[in-house]
Order: structure tokens, then C-alpha cells, then sequence
């Protein structure tokens, strides 16, 4: 299957590359297998996600899933970012091949570790509020 025109466009043309000085949430992840490291950067106000960035170690796959899901998650409540799914982020790519499909699931996963970090910060325990 090949790359969808989306995804060579946020791969060509990734949207909030870069990272957060003063980010209130920050989460990396990673796959071994396919080397690909994400890390992901939360700005946070009055309990929306005001800014974003990524910073992404890997494949075209895994920067143009980076970029997309800091578009999907982008003004939007830290409950809502914690229902972003790697379907969604491959939906909105118009579809991945199967072997890049772990590539969306690290976007999620960035996601998730950011608005983790963010609780932690402020002494909430993540895990009830995680899908």
C-alpha cells in the first residue's frame, strides 16, 4: 500500500515540529524494534492544550503521524486528547500500510505520556483518568 497524499504532506510539511521550553507536560516513547522515538510537548490552559509540539526520531510514517496528532489534539480539553486513538490519527491519514500502523500507535501513546506527565506534575495520579 502506498503513503496516502496526507501523510506525504505532514511528512513533507510536518506541522509543530519543535519542542516546548516551559511545557507543562512532556512524554517520550519509543519502539526498539523500529527504532522510531517520539517525544511529545504540552502547553496546558484552563485544562486545554494551548500549544503543542513533537520532536520524532524514525520514519516518514512516525513524523507524519506526530503531525497529525498534535493537529487533531490542538485546542482541545486533556480529556479529549486522552480519547485520541491510533485509528483516529490513521483515519485522518487516510490510512497507513500495515507495517506502519506501530507508528500511530506511538502517536497515541506520546499523547498519553504528555497529559500523564502533566497530572503527575501537579500530584494527580494519571492512571484513572487514562481510556
Amino acid at each position: 500500500m502506498p503513503y496516502s497524499e496526507k501523510v506525504m504532506d505532514h511528512f513533507a510539511n510536518p506541522r509543530n515540529v519543535g519542542e516546548i521550553a516551559d511545557a507543562d507536560g512532556i512524554g517520550e516513547v519509543g519502539n526498539s524494534k523500529c527504532g522510531d522515538i517520539m517525544k511529545m510537548y504540552i502547553k496546558v490552559d484552563d485544562n486545554t492544550i494551548s500549544d503543542v509540539k513533537f520532536k520524532t526520531f524514525g520514519c516518514g510514517a512516525a513524523i507524519a503521524t506526530s503531525s497529525m496528532a498534535t493537529e487533531l489534539i490542538k485546542g482541545k480539553s486533556l480529556d479529549e486528547a486522552l480519547q485520541l486513538t491510533n485509528k483516529a490519527v490513521m483515519e485522518a491519514l487516510d490510512g497507513l500500510p500495515p507495517v506502519k500502523v506501530h507508528c500511530s500507535v506511538l502517536a497515541e501513546e506520546a499523547i498519553k505520556a504528555a497529559v500523564s506527565d502533566y497530572y503527575q506534575k501537579r500530584g494527580v495520579d494519571p492512571a484513572p483518568l487514562l481510556p
